[in-house]
């Protein structure tokens, strides 16, 4: 008589970023997150300058699609990975971060760049390792890909929209 054996018990493999990494997403996300709450609000609410450049069609896609990656990626990054969910708005954040960043390069026609554009490869050789670094089963390298997609590509561009001459910066110190 042959009898089946119980399939091994193994854990499950953690892929989430230690604890001094979710400390940092957790405090740069919130308060990232917090400053462009404040900045739409008193925009729409009539209360910040209005110089007119989100009127500009780039700029405009630039914004819609960058604001939301800010609470968005640090969810992914927080919560639970390799869920159906996780997945779908994995797609989504990538999407929005390659649709900003291909927005933002006709800010000024296509032509004239400033040293902050240097994020825009930056951006897309990140989504490019992401995606395949997923579609590889590498979850290793695309927890790192993704984490520093999100806090380099992401934040530290992200904090120098709030200087009091850039856009958002008007929006919440104006």
């Amino acid at each position: 008589m042959t009898t089946l054996a119980a399939p091994a018990t193994r854990s499950k493999p953690r892929f989430d970023n230690g604890p001094f990494l979710k400390s940092i997403i957790t405090i740069a996300g919130a308060l990232m997150t917090a400053a462009i709450a404040v900045a739409v609000f008193k925009f729409v609410a009539g209360l910040a300058p209005d110089d007119g450049r989100y009127r500009n069609t780039a700029i405009a896609i630039h914004i819609v699609t960058v604001l939301p990656c800010v609470p968005l990626g640090a969810y992914l990054l927080l919560s639970t990975k390799g869920t159906k969910l996780h997945k779908m708005l994995g797609k989504i954040w990538v999407g929005l971060m390659v649709v900003t960043a291909i927005a933002i390069t006709f800010v000024r026609g296509g032509t004239d760049f400033s040293w902050i554009h240097i994020f825009v490869p930056l951006t897309l050789l990140g989504a490019w390792q992401v995606v395949r670094t997923a579609q590889k089963g590498d979850i290793a390298s695309h927890r790192q890909n993704i984490t520093r997609m999100y806090l380099g590509a992401l934040m530290i561009p992200g904090l120098f929209a709030f200087l009091p001459t850039r856009l958002m910066g008007m929006w919440l110190f104006g």
